[in-house]
């Protein structure tokens, strides 16, 4: 490593699995001053290596795992990215983990590597101290990720290895299976672990004892200490956030009436107080976790005392899990919760789309779509639990309707018919999260734009209606983008959205500072609202050159009908629908604050040129019109 790689560790590993080559190569200083690393770098990286119109299970997809430059340092907690081609929504996905994996493999002396081509048997990767190499993986092949990841740190003789590896799942291409880490982390959204699967690779091993050098780690330090830890003790909040972590949430949905429950039903859960944060903590929390150098403990450590789950134990659940999985599938049983999130933990299940599946499985079955037989032989009503346990291992193994239902609920209700897709809840293939977007006006914005489909993790639901006239698009088109662009140079720097964010309230001046001082190179604010333009612009381009739905036009119409047309029956949000008039003015006032085209939704020729994306702008023309711009 040279002196000018400071805050990164100037190297990117490429992996090709059809041959077996392992390279290493340079890290771009140009490409990361225009994208820092992260969700922004990661997509450089997929969108130059990728060819286009490559089909997400062949061999030529490309997997990138990336970190960012204040990664390794001793705050914030670490995340890295991993961002391919979905198999779910045929577009860009990155998807997010914390715990130790990404400083492991900064420490192992790489920034990023790239994944290509599809291995001729199972396989590992094992990467270490500037060192990698393939190795057979054909004895873990088969195993849940929890047994698998014993197995790989007792296979390189070390216990202090981090390890990135698929359950069953992704071995059977089911499209919603994440890659797990620490054994309780995942990248969970969009099926990259099935893109894993594909290509025959069953985990990634990283263990270094590399040192990471900073520009100024002095200012650093003193910034952390004296600015940042001011910020998060002064929040009133944060105690809470500590002593329940994100189930907090629960209250605050169920409170304004926006919580999925059987399937996206209603808005409100009778039950919630069952499975809320304070009755985690009372039934089943044991300790709190966080993440490598995280300040800000959230993750909750569970075991289940006793009854027909005693022992299982994990970090979690979090809202997600206990609003897909829970009041999703009518479901108030906390421990019976805590099994569905480590089935799914340990075979390789999205949380979110799983409980989304199941919960759409359920209403066809309770509509007399889907008889008994159909399903197994199970009792699939809204409620029972053991058979949501029995459906999450059929979805997994793809057995019966499992098989079926692994495509997706989008793919699964054109399957069954039925008028199934009018309350097939998913956007643009990926399935909703815990928001119901009737009842939180914002979120439909969110679902629309976002660059993955229908995604919660481009702004902050909750603070997109706190403070705000409910149910109007006024001001949300604003708030939306001033929150995203929040959290932009967050992903980008592979750090905790939730300290980086809500707590510590970092700006764009703040970020100017943080990558100076780590890397050296010159930050101003101006540069960081550029990149925020011109990542969600490059992510945009993508999906527009791959012939994703990500138009405005496919943005007003992909709607399942029950948003559009079945108000919230009852609670906080009663009478409320998605409004595709409101939705279409905040698209307006949205695409204007980005610079693209109002009525195309494409970015514009001259807001390319200004973001320095002549080539990405090269290669969109040749498959769509691109508008010139005022």
């Amino acid at each position: 490593m040279t002196e000018r790689y400071w805050g990164y560790t100037g190297r990117i590993l490429r992996v090709d699995l059809t041959s077996g080559a392992i390279s290493t190569e340079p890290l771009d200083l140009e490409l990361a001053h225009k994208f820092v690393g992260g969700r922004g770098l990661g997509a450089k990286l997929l969108f130059d290596n990728l060819s286009p119109g490559t089909d997400p299970m062949s061999p030529e997809n490309v997997l990138v795992f990336i970190t960012g430059p204040l990664v390794g340092l001793p705050f914030f907690g670490a995340k890295h990215v991993v961002l391919t081609k979905s198999p779910l929504t045929g577009g860009f996905l990155d998807s997010y983990c914390g715990g130790h994996f990404a400083s492991e493999l900064k420490f192992a002396g790489f920034d990023g590597i790239i994944i290509t081509g599809q291995a001729p048997e199972p396989c590992y990767l094992w990467v270490h101290n500037g060192k990698a190499e393939l190795r057979e993986a054909g004895d873990i092949w088969g195993k849940g990720c929890m047994q698998a990841e014993d197995m790989l740190k007792a296979a390189v003789k070390d216990e202090r290895a981090r390890v990135a590896v698929i359950g069953p799942a992704a071995e059977n291409l089911v499209k919603f299976t994440h890659i797990s880490t620490d054994y309780y982390h995942s990248c969970g959204r969009g099926g990259a672990g099935a893109v894993m699967g594909a290509k025959r690779l069953k985990a990634v091993v990283v263990r270094g004892a590399h040192s990471i050098r900073y520009a100024d780690a002095g200012a650093l330090c003193k910034f952390v200490c004296e600015e940042i830890e001011q910020r998060v003790l002064s929040d009133p909040n944060i105690a809470n956030v500590v002593k329940y972590g994100k189930p907090l949430t629960m209250d605050y949905t169920n409170e304004l009436g926006f919580c999925p429950t059987r399937n996206f039903q209603e808005g409100y859960f009778e039950a919630y107080t069952e499975i809320d944060g304070p009755a985690m903590r009372r039934k089943v929390v044991e300790s709190d976790r966080g993440c490598f150098a995280c300040n800000l403990p959230c993750g909750k450590f569970s075991r289940v005392k006793d009854g027909a789950f005693a022992g299982v134990c994990l970090v979690g659940p979090e809202y997600e899990t206990n609003c897909l999985l829970g009041s999703n599938c009518g479901i108030s049983y906390m421990e019976a919760i805590v099994q569905s999130n480590y089935l799914c933990d340990d075979l390789g299940l999205d949380v979110i789309s799983a409980g989304n599946v199941i919960a759409f499985a359920m209403e066809c079955y309770e509509r007399g779509i889907l008889t008994r037989e159909d399903v197994g032989g199970l009792d699939l009503r809204f409620g029972n639990y053991r058979a949501v346990h029995e459906m999450i291992r059929m979805i997994a193994h793809r057995r019966g309707i499992g098989n079926l239902l692994a495509e997706g609920v989008k793919a699964a209700a054109q399957a069954i018919g039925h008028n199934c897709s009018d309350f097939a809840i998913q956007g643009k293939g990926l399935e909703f999260p815990g928001y119901d977007p009737r009842g939180v006006t914002g979120m439909a914005l969110q679902y629309a734009v976002s660059d993955r489909g229908a995604c919660h993790r481009r702004a902050s639901p909750i603070r997109l209606e706190r403070g705000m006239k409910r149910f109007t698009h006024e001001g949300r088109a604003q708030k939306f983008k001033e929150l995203s662009d929040e959290r932009i140079p967050m992903h980008c720097a592979s750090m905790c959205d939730t300290v980086g964010g809500r707590y510590a309230k970092l700006t764009q001046k703040d970020f100017a500072f943080l990558f100076s001082a780590a890397t050296g190179l010159d930050f101003s604010a101006e540069d960081i609202a550029d990149l925020c333009d011109r990542v969600a612009t490059l992510c945009l381009c993508f999906n527009l050159r791959e012939g994703a739905p990500f138009t405005r036009q496919d943005n007003l119409s992909f709607w399942p009908r029950r948003m559009l047309e079945e108000p919230v029956p009852a609670g906080p949000a009663k009478g409320q629908v998605v409004s595709i008039p409101q939705l279409s003015i905040m698209l307006d006032e949205y695409y204007q604050l980005r610079g693209w085209d109002v009525k195309t939704g494409i970015p514009t020729r001259k807001t390319m040129a200004r973001l320095r994306l002549e080539e990405e702008a090269r290669q969109l023309a040749q498959v769509i019109n691109v508008p010139e711009g005022d």
